[in-house]
């Protein structure tokens, strides 16, 4: 199929989404933005789990609502013969499949992915869970607290010598939506070069282990682990949030011409001349004595006066915003990272954009609301009778 250059890239892909809750449906969004039509295939009467998560509005899920736009409903009961019937035909028409049971499901149904490739042979399949397809735990349940805590993210997260904290956002399913994505983006790619199509088997901790960049080695190697420290970058200083004259402000001095300039900036040359920060490795060292000494002048100064003084001098810094004051940040609306869509319950959805630009192809100016349970059975039924 050829494409035109402004064309989305996923043009003519079709994904056939059978998962719930998050890490599914987040990775079948991002498919749906770069322009694949997704049809989502949810139990008749309550459909997806996550329609029942709040916050709400008009008693339509915000949570549900903000994953699952541009996307197409038809409700299923995979153990009723005629509702088979329509899957097996959607599923001849489909590119790509997404699940995110709990393995051993879809081949209690007879839809493993054994039985699909052997009839369905140019179909992808795609799989997240919380601990794949092998292993002693492939059977076991998981949500995204699980694993966060399993994966030792927890572990780092937080204050030191406080309780055990959660990541702010649900990264065990982002983490696997977007590993997921990224699978199956190679898997179309194989397929197109002719390398036939494949099984992707994402498993929740593993996205976790994968995310731990060097505290990974660090223990594997050097028996060193990982301790929560606040804001704190365990391996460069300044790297940090810091306390001004009326609230907060991140400084990420991350090598010696930033921390020099940094120096030059706040006028403190005796930052410099100081034999305990000469290196990176010496200011992690001495990082409390650090923190005090740059404390004492950031505390004189606002730190919208820190930004202005900061980013003049070209020294990485930046607020510590709250979800309200981020909405409202020129760089978010210049990206057009806030969407808004016409929902017929909710009024005006907003919600984040496609953080994914592409040269030459337009972003997506409309968008459709998340679908009613079986919203689309009459257009998605009509589109298998054209086959």
């Amino acid at each position: 199929m050829t494409q035109d250059k402004q064309s989305s890239p996923l043009k003519g892909i079709t994904v056939l989404d059978l998962s719930r809750v998050l890490a599914g449906p987040y990775c079948t969004m991002i498919l749906a933005n770069l322009g694949a039509r997704v049809i989502k295939l949810e139990m008749p009467g309550t459909g997806d789990d996550s329609r029942a998560f709040g916050p709400f509005a008009n008693g339509k899920s915000l949570y549900f609502a903000a994953i699952n736009y541009d996307k197409q409903s038809i409700a299923l009961n995979l153990k009723q013969p005629a509702d088979r019937e329509i899957f097996e035909g959607l599923v001849g028409l489909a590119d790509v499949l997404v699940e995110n049971f709990r393995p051993g499901t879809m081949e209690k149904l007879g839809y493993g992915w054994d039985v699909l490739h052997a009839r369905y042979q140019n179909l992808i399949y795609g799989a997240a869970s919380g601990f794949g397809d092998t292993g002693p735990y492939s059977r076991r349940a998981a949500y995204d607290m699980v694993v966060q805590g399993m994966g030792g993210v927890m572990s780092m997260t937080g204050q030191p010598d406080a309780p055990p904290t959660r990541v702010g956002v649900s990264i065990g399913d982002l983490a696997a939506g977007l590993y997921l994505t990224i699978g199956l983006l190679g898997a179309l790619h194989k397929r197109s070069q002719g390398g036939g199509a494949v099984k992707v088997d994402v498993a929740m901790l593993d996205c976790q282990l994968s995310l731990l960049e060097d505290a990974l080695p660090a223990y594997l190697r050097l028996g060193e682990i990982a301790q929560p420290q606040g804001s704190r970058h365990p391996e460069i200083a300044p790297f940090q949030v810091y306390t001004t004259h009326d609230g907060y402000l991140v400084i990420a001095a991350g090598n010696d011409h930033l921390f020099a300039l940094m120096a030059k900036a706040m006028a403190r040359p005796d930052l410099l001349d100081n034999p305990d920060y000469k290196t990176n490795n010496l200011r992690r060292a001495h990082v409390d004595q650090l923190e005090a000494d740059m404390e004492r002048t950031l505390r004189k100064r606002t730190t919208r006066e820190w930004l202005e003084i900061l980013n003049a001098a070209g020294v990485p810094c930046g607020p510590i915003n709250s979800v309200a004051d981020v909405t409202k940040d020129p760089q978010v609306a210049a990206r057009h990272m806030i969407v808004s869509i016409a929902d017929p319950v909710i009024g005006t959805l907003q919600v984040a954009g496609n953080p994914i630009k592409m040269s030459g192809v337009p972003e997506r100016a409309d968008h459709t609301p998340p679908p009613a349970v079986d919203g689309d059975r009459a257009a998605i039924l009509a589109l298998l009778k054209k086959t």
